[in-house]
Protein backbone atom coordinates (compact mmCIF):
# COMPACT_ATOMS: atom_id res chain seq x y z
CA UNK A 1 0.00 0.00 0.00
CA UNK A 2 1.05 3.58 -0.62
CA UNK A 3 -0.06 6.94 0.77
CA UNK A 4 0.31 10.29 -0.99
CA UNK A 5 0.39 13.39 1.20
CA UNK A 6 -0.71 16.48 -0.76
CA UNK A 7 -0.04 20.01 0.50
CA UNK A 8 -1.64 22.98 -1.32
CA UNK A 9 0.48 26.09 -0.84
CA UNK A 10 0.00 29.72 -1.84
CA UNK A 11 2.73 32.15 -0.67
CA UNK A 12 3.59 29.96 2.31
CA UNK A 13 7.31 30.70 2.69
CA UNK A 14 6.86 31.70 6.35
CA UNK A 15 5.25 28.48 7.58
CA UNK A 16 5.86 25.84 4.93
CA UNK A 17 9.25 24.56 6.13
CA UNK A 18 7.91 23.92 9.64
CA UNK A 19 4.78 22.30 8.30
CA UNK A 20 6.69 19.97 5.96
CA UNK A 21 9.08 19.00 8.77
CA UNK A 22 6.12 18.03 10.94
CA UNK A 23 4.52 16.12 8.06
CA UNK A 24 7.75 14.22 7.42
CA UNK A 25 7.84 13.16 11.06
CA UNK A 26 4.18 12.12 10.92
CA UNK A 27 4.85 10.10 7.78
CA UNK A 28 7.10 7.80 9.80
CA UNK A 29 3.84 6.09 10.72
CA UNK A 30 3.65 4.85 7.14
CA UNK A 31 7.18 3.45 7.33
CA UNK A 32 6.36 1.61 10.55
CA UNK A 33 3.25 0.14 8.94
CA UNK A 34 5.25 -1.06 5.92
CA UNK A 35 3.59 1.42 3.55
CA UNK A 36 5.31 3.39 0.83
CA UNK A 37 4.64 7.14 0.81
CA UNK A 38 5.28 10.35 -1.09
CA UNK A 39 5.02 14.05 -0.31
CA UNK A 40 3.60 16.40 -2.95
CA UNK A 41 3.35 20.18 -2.68
CA UNK A 42 1.17 22.09 -5.12
CA UNK A 43 2.54 25.58 -5.65
CA UNK A 44 -0.68 27.50 -6.29
CA UNK A 45 0.83 30.37 -8.31
CA UNK A 46 2.95 31.69 -5.43
CA UNK A 47 5.05 34.82 -5.81
CA UNK A 48 7.47 33.92 -3.00
CA UNK A 49 9.88 31.04 -2.22
CA UNK A 50 7.16 28.43 -1.65
CA UNK A 51 8.30 26.08 -4.44
CA UNK A 52 11.98 26.44 -3.52
CA UNK A 53 11.29 25.58 0.12
CA UNK A 54 9.19 22.57 -0.88
CA UNK A 55 11.93 21.20 -3.15
CA UNK A 56 14.53 21.72 -0.42
CA UNK A 57 12.36 19.58 1.86
CA UNK A 58 12.41 16.78 -0.70
CA UNK A 59 8.82 17.18 -1.85
CA UNK A 60 7.63 16.70 -5.40
CA UNK A 61 6.38 20.12 -6.57
CA UNK A 62 3.53 20.60 -9.01
CA UNK A 63 2.20 23.93 -10.24
CA UNK A 64 -1.40 25.12 -10.47
CA UNK A 65 -1.70 28.56 -12.10
CA UNK A 66 -5.30 29.27 -11.02
CA UNK A 67 -5.32 30.47 -7.42
CA UNK A 68 -8.02 28.24 -5.90
CA UNK A 69 -7.69 25.78 -3.03
CA UNK A 70 -9.83 23.11 -4.68
CA UNK A 71 -7.80 23.26 -7.89
CA UNK A 72 -4.52 23.13 -5.96
CA UNK A 73 -5.58 20.01 -4.07
CA UNK A 74 -6.86 18.39 -7.26
CA UNK A 75 -3.61 19.18 -9.09
CA UNK A 76 -1.60 17.54 -6.32
CA UNK A 77 -3.91 14.53 -6.31
CA UNK A 78 -3.55 14.20 -10.10
CA UNK A 79 0.19 13.67 -9.65
CA UNK A 80 -0.25 11.28 -6.71
CA UNK A 81 0.32 7.55 -7.14
CA UNK A 82 -0.85 6.40 -3.71
CA UNK A 83 -3.75 4.13 -2.84
CA UNK A 84 -4.74 6.73 -0.24
CA UNK A 85 -4.62 10.53 -0.39
CA UNK A 86 -3.94 12.70 2.64
CA UNK A 87 -4.47 16.45 2.25
CA UNK A 88 -2.71 18.66 4.81
CA UNK A 89 -2.70 22.45 4.68
CA UNK A 90 0.63 24.27 4.53
CA UNK A 91 0.04 25.98 7.89
CA UNK A 92 -0.73 22.76 9.79
CA UNK A 93 1.42 20.44 11.89
CA UNK A 94 0.20 16.83 12.14
CA UNK A 95 1.98 14.44 14.48
CA UNK A 96 2.78 10.76 14.07
CA UNK A 97 0.04 9.77 16.51
CA UNK A 98 -2.59 11.32 14.24
CA UNK A 99 -1.27 9.48 11.19
CA UNK A 100 -1.11 6.25 13.18
CA UNK A 101 -4.73 6.68 14.24
CA UNK A 102 -5.67 7.31 10.62
CA UNK A 103 -3.84 4.14 9.54
CA UNK A 104 -5.55 2.12 12.25
CA UNK A 105 -8.93 3.15 10.83
CA UNK A 106 -7.88 2.52 7.24
CA UNK A 107 -6.53 -0.93 8.03
CA UNK A 108 -9.78 -1.82 9.76
CA UNK A 109 -11.25 -2.11 6.27
CA UNK A 110 -14.47 -0.12 6.63
CA UNK A 111 -13.13 3.44 6.48
CA UNK A 112 -13.41 5.26 3.14
CA UNK A 113 -12.04 8.57 4.35
CA UNK A 114 -12.34 11.29 6.94
CA UNK A 115 -10.67 14.10 8.82
CA UNK A 116 -9.71 15.20 12.31
CA UNK A 117 -10.61 17.71 14.95
CA UNK A 118 -8.29 20.71 15.10
CA UNK A 119 -6.69 22.87 17.76
CA UNK A 120 -5.23 26.36 17.96
CA UNK A 121 -2.79 27.74 20.50
CA UNK A 122 -4.53 31.11 20.68
CA UNK A 123 -6.09 31.98 24.06
CA UNK A 124 -8.93 34.20 22.80
CA UNK A 125 -12.15 32.90 24.40
CA UNK A 126 -14.44 33.52 21.43
CA UNK A 127 -11.99 31.91 19.02
CA UNK A 128 -11.61 28.84 21.22
CA UNK A 129 -15.38 28.62 21.69
CA UNK A 130 -15.92 28.84 17.93
CA UNK A 131 -13.33 26.13 17.37
CA UNK A 132 -14.97 23.88 19.97
CA UNK A 133 -18.30 24.39 18.20
CA UNK A 134 -16.76 23.51 14.84
CA UNK A 135 -15.15 20.36 16.27
CA UNK A 136 -18.52 19.28 17.68
CA UNK A 137 -20.25 19.89 14.35
CA UNK A 138 -17.42 18.13 12.51
CA UNK A 139 -17.71 14.99 14.61
CA UNK A 140 -21.50 14.95 14.52
CA UNK A 141 -21.93 15.64 10.80
CA UNK A 142 -18.65 13.90 9.87
CA UNK A 143 -17.47 16.96 7.96
CA UNK A 144 -13.69 17.11 7.57
CA UNK A 145 -11.85 20.37 8.21
CA UNK A 146 -9.93 21.45 5.12
CA UNK A 147 -6.64 21.41 7.02
CA UNK A 148 -6.67 17.58 7.19
CA UNK A 149 -8.61 15.26 4.90
CA UNK A 150 -7.87 11.67 3.94
CA UNK A 151 -9.60 9.52 1.36
CA UNK A 152 -9.19 6.34 -0.62
CA UNK A 153 -7.72 7.53 -3.92
CA UNK A 154 -10.11 5.52 -6.10
CA UNK A 155 -13.10 6.94 -4.22
CA UNK A 156 -11.73 10.49 -4.51
CA UNK A 157 -11.35 10.12 -8.27
CA UNK A 158 -14.76 8.50 -8.70
CA UNK A 159 -16.26 11.60 -7.05
CA UNK A 160 -14.36 13.97 -9.32
CA UNK A 161 -12.25 15.38 -6.49
CA UNK A 162 -12.89 18.77 -4.93
CA UNK A 163 -15.46 20.97 -6.63
CA UNK A 164 -13.89 23.56 -8.91
CA UNK A 165 -16.99 25.71 -8.49
CA UNK A 166 -16.17 26.49 -4.84
CA UNK A 167 -13.58 28.90 -3.46
CA UNK A 168 -14.31 27.89 0.16
CA UNK A 169 -16.28 25.12 1.80
CA UNK A 170 -15.01 22.59 -0.74
CA UNK A 171 -14.05 20.24 2.09
CA UNK A 172 -17.64 20.11 3.37
CA UNK A 173 -18.93 19.51 -0.13
CA UNK A 174 -16.48 16.61 -0.55
CA UNK A 175 -17.37 15.24 2.89
CA UNK A 176 -21.04 15.12 1.98
CA UNK A 177 -20.40 13.34 -1.30
CA UNK A 178 -17.95 10.96 0.34
CA UNK A 179 -20.50 10.05 3.01
CA UNK A 180 -23.11 9.21 0.38
CA UNK A 181 -20.60 7.02 -1.44
CA UNK A 182 -19.59 5.33 1.81
CA UNK A 183 -23.23 4.49 2.63
CA UNK A 184 -23.71 2.92 -0.80
CA UNK A 185 -20.59 0.80 -0.30
CA UNK A 186 -21.30 -0.19 3.29
CA UNK A 187 -18.35 1.80 4.58
CA UNK A 188 -17.93 4.91 6.72
CA UNK A 189 -16.36 8.34 7.06
CA UNK A 190 -14.62 9.09 10.36
CA UNK A 191 -13.48 12.20 12.20
CA UNK A 192 -10.45 11.39 14.33
CA UNK A 193 -10.28 13.14 17.70
CA UNK A 194 -7.70 11.47 19.94
CA UNK A 195 -4.84 13.51 18.49
CA UNK A 196 -6.24 16.80 17.15
CA UNK A 197 -4.40 18.50 14.32
CA UNK A 198 -2.44 21.56 15.40
CA UNK A 199 -3.04 24.24 12.80
CA UNK A 200 -2.23 27.92 12.47
CA UNK A 201 -4.52 30.46 14.11
CA UNK A 202 -3.43 33.19 11.69
CA UNK A 203 -6.92 33.80 10.24
CA UNK A 204 -8.11 34.56 13.76
CA UNK A 205 -5.21 36.96 14.26
CA UNK A 206 -5.11 38.64 10.85
CA UNK A 207 -8.84 39.19 10.37
CA UNK A 208 -11.26 40.82 12.78
CA UNK A 209 -14.19 39.01 14.35
CA UNK A 210 -16.41 41.42 12.46
CA UNK A 211 -14.92 40.28 9.13
CA UNK A 212 -15.47 36.62 10.00
CA UNK A 213 -19.02 37.22 11.25
CA UNK A 214 -19.89 39.29 8.17
CA UNK A 215 -18.71 36.51 5.85
CA UNK A 216 -20.63 33.80 7.72
CA UNK A 217 -23.81 35.88 7.88
CA UNK A 218 -23.64 36.74 4.18
CA UNK A 219 -23.03 33.07 3.33
CA UNK A 220 -26.08 32.00 5.32
CA UNK A 221 -28.34 34.72 3.91
CA UNK A 222 -27.29 34.01 0.32
CA UNK A 223 -27.60 30.25 0.65
CA UNK A 224 -23.89 29.62 0.20
CA UNK A 225 -23.52 31.56 -3.04
CA UNK A 226 -20.58 33.51 -1.57
CA UNK A 227 -18.57 30.26 -1.60
CA UNK A 228 -18.60 30.42 -5.40
CA UNK A 229 -17.28 34.00 -5.49
CA UNK A 230 -13.52 34.40 -5.16
CA UNK A 231 -13.79 38.05 -4.15
CA UNK A 232 -16.23 37.19 -1.36
CA UNK A 233 -13.77 34.58 -0.04
CA UNK A 234 -10.91 37.05 0.39
CA UNK A 235 -9.95 35.57 3.78
CA UNK A 236 -8.51 32.66 1.77
CA UNK A 237 -7.25 34.58 -1.25
CA UNK A 238 -6.15 38.13 -0.44
CA UNK A 239 -2.62 36.95 0.39
CA UNK A 240 -2.56 38.28 3.95
CA UNK A 241 0.10 36.27 5.81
Amino acid sequence: MKASVVVPAFNEERLLAGSLAAIRQAMRAFDEAGWASELIVCDNNSSDRTAEIARAAGATVVFEPVNQIARARNAGAARASGDWLVFVDADSYPDKQLFSEMLQNIRGGRCLGGGATVRFEIEDFLVRASLALWNAVSRTARWAAGSFIFCEAAAFRSLGGFSGALYAGEEIDLSRRLKRLARRRGRRVVILHRHPLRTSDRKARLYTKREHFSFMLKTLLLGGRTLRDRDACRVWYDGRR
